[in-house]
């Protein structure tokens, strides 16, 4: 898989994660950084130069907290910090209250950072701040990223009684010496423990991710991963294969020789068995790293690959509404500094032109099996999917990286593979 430096909302093939938020992709899509108004102004703007906006349907909420720093992870995180994580909540539902009115969406997706980390009692305070101000309606989901370590039985009941539906598990692997080399704690017996309380919860999905390629790892450790995985019947995975971010323990460990990165051909192998055994269980092969159960999609995450609007709150977090993408600080003494003191907690803002989103709608849209849809796509962006594209469609076309059937334009299962690649060259 060739390694290119390309906009980060086309690189999330092969993202090492703990509980992964896709909004950490697309945040690094900002070209500029411009002064932005408040977010009550920005959610009741009607005169909005993107066609076919509406108010978004799906809330990411960020938190940051974790108990140590995984080798691999490079999001916006706070190790330990426990005496302030109330404040943390005062400074999050402060931010969140500009919304000036409750707004209704069909998902909450809490992510970090590790939102386990949290007790039971702060829990529920998020809970009830996400309840007043953004009130699920319709078929809602609710999912929360979790660690196996972190993840008790009164967590579990706490988020059950405000109907969680997805839990999704950090588990990354089942093997003491991946584990070590991730920077991960948690014990095998931990996972099957939060897995059987979940159930027993009767939380409708359950997520697990797993990462492959990590140094030394060989095709048949990966493969055990998966083995493993399966005997536990989550309803839904999410694999990435390992990067090494700079800046992070493992890139540092890399550059110092300390630990070598399997070659691409590798790499290509484990994604390879992780797309046959987990189709050859009857799993949905749904996006390049997520696969499910019938039913089991995770819809939230969808919303991304639309390029549909989202709301985002709490450090570091992003937001995508009306055509505009923002992010908040990363620091967390200041987010929670201005945002008690009503101050604006953005420090990057971009409004996108319509041109520039329809670019971004192919590329998300290239991520799930089923592409981009010619007629859905006019219809989203106000170009004929032709116009975005070029003469280079072709080419990859010929080449067996591309399907064009008329109707849509999506990777083919070699495409997938080098999907940073195809899309950078398509444009």
């Amino acid at each position: 898989m060739p390694r290119l430096q390309v906009p980060l909302f086309l690189i999330v093939s092969f993202f090492p994660l703990l509980g992964f938020c896709y909004i950490d992709i697309v945040i690094t899509i900002f070209r500029g950084f411009f002064q932005t108004g408040t977010l009550s102004v920005l959610f009741t703007q009607t005169n909005n130069p993107i066609p076919n906006w509406r108010l978004p349907e799906a809330a990411y909420i960020h938190i940051p907290f974790c108990a140590q720093h995984c080798g691999y992870c490079d999001f916006a995180i706070a190790i330990g910090k426990d005496a302030i994580r109330d404040n943390y909540l005062d400074a999050l539902e402060k931010e969140i209250s500009k919304l000036g009115r409750p707004h209704p969406v069909q998902s909450w997706f809490i992510g970090g950072g590790t939102p386990t980390e949290l007790n039971a009692t702060q829990l529920e305070r998020l809970c009830k701040i996400l309840k007043q101000w953004l009130p699920l309606t319709g078929e809602a989901e609710f999912s929360i990223e979790a660690n196996p370590d972190s993840t008790t039985e009164d967590k579990l009941a706490v988020l059950a009684s405000y109907g969680v539906t997805r839990l999704s598990l950090g588990v990354q692997s089942f093997q003491e010496p991946v584990l070590q080399l991730l920077d991960r704690k948690h014990k095998n017996p931990q996972v099957e423990r939060v897995i059987e309380d979940a159930r027993k919860f009767k939380i409708a999905s359950i997520s697990i991710d797993l990462i492959f390629g990590s140094a030394g790892q060989s095709l048949e450790s990966w493969k055990y991963d998966l083995t493993r995985g399966l005997a536990l019947s989550p309803d839904h995975f999410s694999t990435y294969g390992l990067t090494y971010e700079k800046g992070t323990p493992l890139w540092k460990r890399m550059n110092r020789g300390e630990i070598i990165p399997l070659e691409d051909t590798e790499e290509l192998a484990h994604y390879e068995a992780a797309i046959d055994m987990l189709e050859g269980q009857g799993m949905d092969h749904y996006e390049i790293s997520s696969f499910a159960k019938k039913g089991k999609r995770c819809w939230h995450n969808q919303v991304y690959w639309e390029n549909s609007a989202y709301y985002g709150f709490g450090m570091g977090a992003a937001r995508y509404v009306a055509g505009k993408r923002e992010v908040n600080t990363r620091d967390l003494d200041s987010y929670i500094q201005k945002s008690l003191s009503g101050q604006e907690t953005i420090f990057q803002s971009e409004q996108l032109e319509p041109r520039e989103e329809a670019v971004e709608t192919l590329g998300l849209n290239l991520r799930r099996m089923q592409g981009a849809n010619r007629e859905r796509f006019f219809t989203r962006t106000g170009f004929h999917l032709d116009e975005i594209t070029g003469p280079k469609k072709d080419y990859l076309v010929q080449q067996g990286l591309l399907k064009d059937d008329g109707e849509s334009l999506s990777l083919t299962r070699r495409g997938r593979h080098l999907a940073d690649w195809v899309v950078t060259k398509l444009f």
